[in-house]
Formats: C-alpha cells, sequence, structure tokens
C-alpha cells in the first residue's frame, strides 16, 4: 500500500471512530431530557455543534499537567502536595477520608494506585507576619496566605487515560446542564412547565447517580440525601401529568435543541481553566517575583464552572497508591481524637 493509500485510510478510520463518538455523545446529553429525541434528526442536527465543543474540551484536557503523585513521602518533595495539605498525615487522612476513593478499592482489588481529581476550595488571606529584607528582620509585614481546605477526591479512574476520558465526560454533561438552564428562560406556562421538568430531571439524575458534571468532579456542592430525592421524584411526576395533559410542543422541544447547540458552539464562555503561577514560601505566604526569601513555585489550576451560584475550585490530576490508605479504625481513632 503506497502512503496516499495509507493516509485516506488512516482518516477514514478516524473519521469512523469520531462519528460514534459523536452518536454516542449525543445519546449521553439527550439523557438528562429525553424528550429531546422525539425532535426528528435530532442527533444529525446538533452534531455539528457537539463536534465543535468536543474539539475545545478535548484540547482543555489534553492540556492538563501529568498527574502527580499524592503520598507522605511526596509532601517534602513535590511543591504541589506541599502547598495543598499542611502535613505529611494530611495527605494520606484527606485521601483515606474518600468514599468514593475507598469503594473503588473494594471492588478494584487488583489495582495498586488510582487516578483522580483532587477539587479544593482555595482562599487567600491577609496577615501580618515577619519578613528578611537584607539583613533586617522586620515584624507586622502585610502578607498573603494561600490556604487550600475542603479536599474532595470523587472522580477516580485505574488509568490516566480513563480519568480525562471521563473528565471529557462529565464536562459535556455540564454544557448539556447549562443549555437546559438556557432554556428555561421562557415565560409562558407551557415553558415554565418545561423548564421545571428540565431541571428537576436533570437534578434527579445528578442525584441518582451521585453527581453529574464538573461539580462532582471537583467537589465543593451540597450533598442531597434520600429525602431530597424522593421529594424531587415527586415533582418531576406532578410535571410529567401536567404536560400530558398539554400535549406535545415540538416547538417547545425544537428550542430546547437549538439551546443546547447554541451552548455546545460556545463550549469555552461556560467551561475554563486557568492557570495562575504561584510563589510560595514552605509556609504557603504569596512572595512577590523579586523576592529573595526561599520559594517554591507552582502553576495552579481553577476551573470555572456556571450555576447559580457559579462554582470556582482549585484541582490537580493525582496518583494515589492502595498502600497509603488509611484503615477504618485509624480514621475513627483520628476523629475520636478531633472530639
Amino acid at each position: 500500500m503506497g502512503f496516499l493509500g495509507w493516509m485516506r485510510r488512516r482518516k477514514t478510520q478516524v473519521s469512523a471512530r469520531q462519528s460514534q463518538e459523536i452518536t454516542e455523545l449525543a445519546e449521553r446529553v439527550t439523557r438528562l431530557s429525553p424528550r429531546l429525541r422525539l425532535v426528528p434528526r435530532y442527533q444529525q442536527r446538533v452534531r455539528p455543534a457537539l463536534v465543535q465543543a468536543l474539539d475545545y474540551v478535548r484540547g482543555l484536557i489534553q492540556g492538563l499537567p501529568a498527574p502527580r503523585d499524592a503520598s507522605k513521602q511526596a509532601w517534602a518533595t513535590d511543591p504541589y502536595i506541599h502547598a495543598f495539605f499542611g502535613t505529611p498525615h494530611d495527605v494520606e487522612l484527606g485521601f483515606s477520608r474518600s468514599p468514593e476513593l475507598r469503594e473503588f478499592f473494594e471492588q478494584s482489588v487488583d489495582t495498586a494506585q488510582a487516578y483522580a481529581v483532587l477539587g479544593m476550595a482555595m482562599t487567600e488571606r491577609r496577615t501580618l507576619g515577619v519578613a528578611l529584607e537584607g539583613d533586617v528582620m522586620h515584624s507586622d509585614v502585610p502578607q498573603t496566605t494561600i490556604n487550600f481546605s475542603d479536599h474532595k477526591v470523587r472522580i477516580i479512574a485505574s488509568t490516566e487515560a480513563a480519568l480525562r476520558e471521563e473528565i471529557v465526560q462529565r464536562m459535556f454533561d455540564q454544557l448539556t446542564l447549562e443549555g437546559l438552564a438556557r432554556f428555561a428562560s421562557g415565560k409562558s406556562r407551557r415553558e415554565v412547565l418545561e423548564r421545571e421538568r428540565t431541571l428537576l430531571v436533570a437534578r434527579l439524575r445528578l442525584l441518582e447517580k451521585q453527581g453529574t458534571g464538573m461539580r462532582s468532579v471537583l467537589g465543593g456542592e451540597v450533598e442531597a440525601g434520600p429525602g431530597e430525592q424522593a421529594r424531587l421524584r415527586e415533582q418531576v411526576a406532578e410535571n410529567d401529568q401536567e404536560l400530558a395533559q398539554l400535549g406535545n410542543d415540538a416547538g417547545a422541544l425544537e428550542r430546547q435543541l437549538e439551546c443546547l447547540a447554541e451552548v455546545f458552539t460556545d463550549a469555552r464562555a461556560f467551561l475554563s481553566i486557568e492557570q495562575r503561577p504561584l510563589r510560595l514560601s514552605a509556609m504557603n505566604v504569596l512572595l512577590a517575583p523579586e523576592s529573595a526569601a526561599p520559594a517554591h513555585e507552582i502553576n495552579l489550576l481553577t476551573a470555572h464552572v456556571p450555576g447559580d451560584p457559579p462554582l470556582v475550585r482549585s484541582f490537580a490530576l493525582v496518583r494515589f497508591a492502595r498502600g497509603g490508605m488509611l484503615s477504618s479504625s485509624a480514621l475513627l481513632d483520628e476523629a475520636a481524637s478531633l472530639l
């Protein structure tokens, strides 16, 4: 086979894979509002927007740094892990407290390490401290301290590739939710019912799956209990009855599909990852570029997710070993020591 023939065959294979991927994405995003499948040729109509969004989202995720080893040993050598956790013990404690990570290792008995997204809240606090200027030590010097808290580990995979792919899928879930929310601006009774049903069904599915979209990837959302899930099911059923009495409104479904396509086409306006370089001391004090004090440099990743309110969370891709998990008894002892 000549070179041109090889290129044509490769292009055909790539196109076939992408076509299948877009078809699967179309089915995934319409699961949050299944009635969209009543729109004639809904897959074909949303396909160009999905292709455009997929290029953007994949580029975003492929550009993320490689996962970092998260361990008590890494705390002393990795400036990122050192900045994220207060002590070496906090590293093991933070990951061991994740129910999702514990379940992952229980179900994957032959897996020695897990790849995960570590989501955190980052705060900046103005304080007064001491600083060395030349040979003179000054007190009451204004400083900014960087603090990381609310560590969450919920999205986990057995390989780096699988983790990145899961993040891509969750980003499409988030874009779908944003498209449904955009459609929810209608004012007529019919459109209000469509809005309520769409958002409630989406929310219900999120709860049943223990979180879908970027909020579950990064953490920071309030978890709902069985009582709220039951209440949402009742509201969905009530709205479904009212919609059934009004009959099907093809125009409303058409507009809803158009809203989804608009959001996918403009995906970069709804999902973004900011990279912020920081120079930090060993105590997480933010240092100026011209400071001669010992410092570690990190490039902090922060995701911006739309919503009410919007979600802003710092995060990192990490790799955590099964051997670093604390036992259940050790966690109980840790909790007892705080009482």
